[in-house]
């Protein structure tokens, strides 16, 4: 009996040593599948090709309003990082027709490799309520391409103001409108007509009437207009004005420079721009900077930004300065 008993626990045990075995190998094997799985997947997600973008056609360089022109006036350049070994901005120079002793910038911009968006101030439009304002976080600086400021004064804009939900003032029929959607595209246009409000729209900055429509300068334009278009400051006819238009192709224009206001109206038609808008005007506000650092996806600093002119009295630090407290547009690689 004592060996019988023996034998039976023997048996008992090796089944028993079986079955750990059997089920041991059965996890290793689970686990080793799991694991191929696995790596396969991160490999499929870390190799899978990033999509695309389109371009448009990079713009024909501008010919200069006085003659002879100088050295590589109205030659388009690019600047700013690239987008997917693309450049998204290109920028160059132009004398204004009635002040050839002064120089214009004109920005051309590809929005199609860009994400648009509004930030504000508690100044312009107002409120503390603002999850995008200044300074431009160091995580957004990583795709920054370039920034302008946005338009004058709620007060003096004769228009309205809608970002992150909130409407500051309400939307003006009629007014000339830079709109952003939610897929980060942005135009130019009156509001009412070319753009209106739908699900889409996340931001409107609005700003007196069209400077440009029909790809022509609005009728009744004067060069000695210092009130209508902006109050200049001192009555200076020349001072610096800012404006973004929108060409046949969807591209943006943004022009800045000391000048008149008809001056202005006519550099954006050269320029390409079907639809513009005046933005702010007077030595302090105009600011436009494109950002290029030693990699594509390094941060944007003041140190590697670039004025659009050099009569700017912005620097390119300005949107990164926590006491901003105007309104400014981002313009980002997508």
């Amino acid at each position: 009996m004592k060996f019988r008993w023996i034998a039976v626990a023997t048996v008992a045990t090796a089944s028993v040593a079986a079955a750990m075995v059997a089920s041991s190998n059965a996890a290793m094997r689970s686990s080793r599948s799991s694991s191929s799985t696995t790596l396969t997947v991160a490999s499929a997600a870390t190799t899978a090709p990033t999509a695309k973008l389109t371009t448009i056609a990079r713009p024909t360089n501008l010919a200069p309003f006085v003659s002879p022109g100088v050295a590589g006036e109205g030659v388009y350049r690019p600047a700013g990082r690239t987008v997917q070994g693309h450049s998204a901005l290109f920028t160059t120079t132009i004398r204004p027709l009635d002040n050839p002793t002064t120089v214009a910038g004109v920005a051309w911009i590809d929005p199609r490799l860009l994400n648009a968006r509004l930030y504000s101030g508690s100044l312009s439009p107002g409120g503390l309520y603002w999850k995008f304002t200044a300074p431009i976080s160091r995580g957004a600086s990583r795709s920054l391409v370039a920034a302008f400021s946005g338009g004058f004064l709620l007060k003096d804009s004769r228009g309205g103001y809608l970002s992150e939900g909130h409407l500051v003032s309400p939307l003006v029929n009629g007014a000339a409108s830079l709109v952003i959607y939610k897929n980060g595209s942005i135009t130019v246009g009156q509001w009412g007509r070319d753009v209106v409000m739908n699900s889409s729209v996340i931001g409107v900055r609005q700003n007196l009437t069209l400077l440009v429509d029909h790809g022509a300068p609005v009728a009744g334009l004067q060069t000695t207009d210092v009130v209508r278009w902006g109050f200049s400051l001192h009555g200076v006819i020349d001072t610096p004005r800012s404006a973004l238009g929108i060409t046949a192709s969807g591209a943006l224009v943004y022009v800045e420079g000391r000048m008149n206001i008809v001056d202005l109206a006519r550099i954006l038609v050269r320029a390409g721009a079907v639809r513009a808008m005046v933005l702010d005007m007077n030595p302090l506000w105009p600011v436009f900077a494109s950002y290029l650092p030693a990699t594509s996806t390094g941060y944007a600093t003041a140190g590697n930004g670039k004025d659009l002119t050099p009569t700017m009295v912005q620097t390119p630090a300005r949107f990164f300065d926590p006491r901003y407290a105007r309104d400014f547009i981002t313009l980002s690689a997508r």
